[in-house]
């Protein structure tokens, strides 16, 4: 594997391993023997944590070393065998993470109180802290994590011992109270500040609290500073059940809040307290398709073009594409697949779309982790049968590189020219929660495949002959919570070799025109098609602004329809369709294009929101 500071410059998201002192608690150790000593006395039972872990999707690894310092081990008449205890635990924990996860020297507090609230000086702290350092760089670790500080003067000594013994990155974590302060008041601004400054190369915060407290402060850390941010929450607050401790928080509760962590700029996310391999293997899922594993590096023209090969001149490649080119506004409606194999009531809604003129009909690919008719036949059976263009959604979920390429060479063959490359809902949001998802690759990975084979090579570089002549379309989300990241996604999709790109659906028009400040110095400048949603009731706008990922309604649209639906179902639909034509009004002449789904299949919301707009 490569060094784990290599490792940090990557653009994705790493998987952390759960808890370690629970899971022993759950297998017989009880709590008046040291967990750290089990690296000595029981190391299968620590084998077998970190291998479960490893199987769930942990990347990284924590060593059972949480306790394994001078003051900690002395209470149970083990000080003598500090490195033998750290030692071990960095070979069990390499041994169960071979070549799949980095093993990281967990250094937790000493247990003693620091001056001025304690008898032990700072130095003497540094040096107890430098002696479980130097047995855990030496026993082999790639990196440290020191957790679940409350005192921002004793992590410091910490920071400091392990600066001392080894060059390693370091992940330094605080765990918080309720009010978001650590136990001795210090502001969650003010530690991120004063890590930062230390030099400490991931922040972070763990146990204590579960996901929602820690969602919060991260929040506001995220503000403080421009490190990589790290987030181990507890499985819930604890509760005592008939005499045991339990944390009640689910796997598919952690993983809910794991997104949304992610979604406010947290790269580093697994679990403490109460977590289990469960709870890892749901984190995992998400986080694996908001950070797909894969990337085909963009490659300039020349070095993949076979020289006898000719592009497909962009304008030449679809009626879209020329009209796009020309500067003509473009205007399209999203209807899903049929949920079965009969496709006559969907095509029945596109004749109704051609005959009002609508220029393309967007294919979503299982939205939602949906199971629906496969997205290229819907598309060519679209193009066969009415005579309007289609524009189908490709992700990255269903299929591994092999299948795409297929994939991709056949929907060419059959005619398909426009192309929405996108990476793909997970399946735990849909039916199937236990369907597998492959993401080999992310959107950007797969637009600069088809980018490939537009200029007439494979995978490998090799030449396919004919090249395709796909318009290549990619998605943005102007109402991101990271802006910063969604714009330096969106450069390195038209890096890839993107052609135009549709928004998500665009409820605030300042929003869109924010982004659009943000991607102008971007070159090409390639058009932008706004995603627009006409809201049907209340409760279809609070599901929206809830429950699917990227969408964002502002308060104001919640209050809006939420009184407008008092009136009835009539009135709501009504509102949500003048929402829409307000929206459409004020984006019309700073995009190139718009998109407007059909909510639920209905075709007749979706072209009102055109009538005399276009």
């Amino acid at each position: 594997m490569q060094p784990f500071r290599t490792a940090l410059t990557e653009d994705r998201v790493w998987v952390f391993d759960g808890a370690m002192g629970t899971m022993l608690y759950q297998k017989g150790v009880y709590i008046n023997r040291s967990y750290e000593e089990t690296n000595l006395r029981q190391p299968e039972l620590v084998l077998g944590i970190h291998q479960a872990y490893v199987r769930a999707g942990a990347e990284i690894l924590e060593t059972n070393t949480f306790g394994a310092n001078g003051p900690k081990l002395a209470k149970y008449g083990l000080e003598d065998q500090l490195e033998a205890v750290n030692r071990r635990a960095v070979e069990l924990a390499r041994e169960a993470a071979g070549e799949r996860a980095y093993v990281a020297g967990a250094i937790g507090p000493l247990g003693v109180r620091l001056e001025p609230y304690g008898p032990t000086t700072r130095n003497e702290a540094r040096a107890l802290f430098r002696q479980q350092a130097t047995a855990l760089a030496g026993a082999g670790v790639a990196l440290f994590v020191l957790e679940t500080f409350g005192d921002l003067e004793e992590i410091h000594q910490a920071l400091l011992a392990v600066r001392e013994v080894s060059d390693l990155p370091v992940i330094a974590q605080m765990t918080i109270r309720a009010d978001g302060r650590t136990d001795y008041g210090t502001p969650s601004d003010l530690f991120t500040r004063r890590l930062d400054e230390w030099g400490a190369e991931v922040i972070g915060l763990n146990c204590s609290e579960g996901p929602a407290g820690i969602l919060n402060v991260i929040e506001k850390m995220h503000a403080a500073t421009v490190r990589p941010l790290s987030a181990q929450p507890n499985a819930g607050l604890p509760r005592q059940v008939e005499g045991r401790t339990m944390y009640m928080a689910s796997p598919d509760y952690m993983a809910r809040f794991a997104r949304r962590l992610i979604q406010s700029g947290v790269r580093f996310v697994g679990g403490c307290c109460g977590t289990t391999p469960e709870h890892i293997k749901e984190i995992f899922n998400t986080v694996r398709a908001l950070s797909p594993r894969g990337r085909l590096a963009p490659v300039s023209v020349a070095e993949i073009k076979p020289p006898e090969v000719q592009p497909v001149p962009v304008p030449e490649r679809s009626q879209l594409a020329a009209r796009l080119c020309r500067g003509e506004f473009a205007t399209s409606v999203e209807i899903a697949p049929p949920k079965g194999c009969d496709p006559e009531e969907m095509l029945h809604g596109v004749v109704l779309l051609k005959e009002a003129g609508v220029n393309a009909v967007n294919v979503p690919d299982g939205p939602r982790a949906s199971s629906r008719m496969g997205v290229i036949a819907t598309s060519v059976l679209i193009q066969e049968r009415i005579g309007i263009e289609a524009i189908p959604h490709y992700c990255c979920r269903d299929r591994n590189l092999l299948g795409m390429f297929s994939d991709l060479l056949g929907a060419a063959a059959l005619g398909i020219r426009n192309l929405l490359i996108i990476t793909g809902d997970p399946p735990r949001m849909g039916p199937l929660p236990e369907a597998t998802a492959v993401f080999d690759i992310d959107s950007i990975g797969l637009t600069a495949l088809v980018n490939r084979l537009n200029h007439g090579v494979d995978l490998g570089g090799n030449p396919i002959g004919k090249p395709t002549a796909y318009f290549i379309g990619v998605g943005c989300n102007p109402t991101a919570i990271d802006l910063d990241y969604e714009v330096r996604r969106f450069r390195e999709k038209v890096e890839a070799g993107a052609q135009f790109a549709i928004t998500q659906p665009v409820f605030d028009p300042d929003q869109l025109l924010r982004f659009l400040e943000r991607i102008a110095d971007i070159s090409p400048r390639i058009p932008l098609m706004a995603g627009i949603w006409p809201l049907v009731s209340y409760r279809n706008a609070e599901f929206l602004a809830h429950e699917v990922p990227g969408v964002v309604v502002p308060e104001t649209i919640l209050e809006r329809m939420r009184e407008a639906s008092q009136g009835g179902r009539e009135a709501g639909l009504a509102e949500g369709i003048r929402i829409a034509r307000e929206t459409f009004a004020r984006v019309r002449d700073v995009v190139q294009g718009i998109q407007v789904s059909a909510p639920f299949g209905r075709i007749p919301t979706a072209l009102k929101v055109f009538e005399g707009l276009v």
